[in-house]
């Protein structure tokens, strides 16, 4: 494994790090596997964004027998367990408790990244930085319980924004190829219509996002990176704007010669999908190579896409609307998948049925989807 330093902060964390959303809806047993795997093939740069006590848990457990200081945890205040769901929250009384929840259940005396959740507009923005979260996030890294600030967004804007405030030394962004070429915005859904695509997008990278990566690395500032294989839509042929697949390699690749970038956090769910990941150390050249791909892509749009990420939540009926689209899509797009998708039709179908189509989950969504009508959809065709 390849160690990169992360910005200012001069820790070194591996090329290749974990995303939380893996560990959801797993055991001990195979939290701890993926754990292991993963530390023992280099990886020491983990982020957790879950709220979900049992993640939490499960994680802390399987961390506690290696060293403190042989892994790094970008660890996310304003994260919340509400109702048995995930809950974005600004509510300072909230971020406190589940913040010391996070450090309880992680078992941990200190967190080397906290990273302020989810801030996509300037009125959020403002509010985080000129109110209580920022102050309480000052708190905690002056007691030494948090090394290093960080945010966590999709808008190069407000990422800008956040470099400019000097105190924030980390940026987790979400960075592929695709979302490379979309411009910035507080309201997703133009990012994603066909304008969008028109002309210039096949032609680099847009100048605000380049702008972003330039300035992140002159000033120090490193950037984490999610969504690196845009939920697996880029890994599919049927679905990947450019129209063939791109491999794990190759995305990670893409987001590894991006300037300021530190570190991958892939989204593997289990052990063969970090040592996928974990292939692109040995890889060769030719299997890095993602620039044909860009190079003869088609003129066409990237909709919008579930990327599973549970920014929907918290669902006032409590369906779990990023396992219900995970499942729909891969039911329709991997016809080797379909027995496993099959197991799980009866409570896949429950889920979807129960949708009362407030549009709650659309609002909240940062990725322009048609929540309503993929629940549509899922309740049609796992109801069969």
């Amino acid at each position: 494994m390849k160690y990169r330093t992360l910005g200012r902060t001069n820790i070194k964390v591996s090329e290749v790090g974990l995303g939380g959303e893996g560990f959801e809806k797993k055991t001990q047993e195979e939290v701890t596997k993926m754990i292991d795997t993963a530390i023992k093939e280099g990886i020491n740069y983990i982020d957790i964004y879950n709220s979900n006590p049992e993640v939490r848990s499960y994680v802390g457990n399987a961390l506690k027998k290696y060293p403190r200081e042989s892994f790094v945890i970008e660890g996310h205040l304003c994260t919340t367990w509400e109702d048995d769901q995930y809950k974005r929250t600004r509510n300072i009384d909230e971020v406190k408790e589940s913040y010391k929840d996070f450090l309880d259940r992680m078992q941990l005396d200190y967190v080397d990244v906290g990273m302020i959740h989810y801030i996509d507009d300037d009125k959020d923005f403002d509010s985080v930085f000129d109110g209580e979260i920022i102050e309480y996030a000052k708190e905690l890294q002056s007691k030494g319980i948090i090394k290093h600030l960080g945010i966590s967004t999709h808008n190069p804007d407000i990422a800008l924004r956040a470099v400019k405030t000097g105190i924030i030394n980390v940026i987790l962004f979400s960075i592929n190829a695709a979302y490379d070429m979309l411009p910035a915005s507080e309201d997703v859904d133009i990012l994603f219509e066909e304008d969008t695509y028109k002309e210039r997008i096949y032609q680099g990278i847009e100048p605000k996002r380049e702008k972003l990566y330039r300035i992140c690395e002159n000033e120090g500032v490193a950037l984490t990176v999610m969504k690196a294989f845009g939920a697996g839509v880029l890994l599919n042929e049927k679905q990947s704007p450019f129209k063939k697949a791109l491999t794990p390699v190759k995305c990670l690749h893409y987001c590894l010669t991006r300037p300021a970038v530190a570190t991958v956090a892939v989204g593997a769910s289990n052990v063969d999908e970090i040592l996928s990941s974990v292939h692109y150390e040995r890889a060769t050249d030719e299997e890095k190579d993602y620039a044909k791909i860009l190079a003869d892509a088609p003129k066409s749009a990237f909709t919008g896409q579930c990327m599973y990420c549970s920014h929907c939540a918290p669902c006032s009926v409590k369906i779990d609307v990023a396992y219900v689209n995970k499942y729909l899509d891969l039911a329709s797009i991997q016809d080797e998948l379909a027995e496993t998708v099959k197991n799980h039709y009866d409570l896949l179908e429950h889920h979807a049925s129960e949708c009362i189509e407030c549009g709650l989950c659309m609002d909240n969504c940062p990725f322009g989807v048609d929540i309503i009508g993929k629940m549509k959809e899922a309740a049609k065709l796992f109801g069969k």
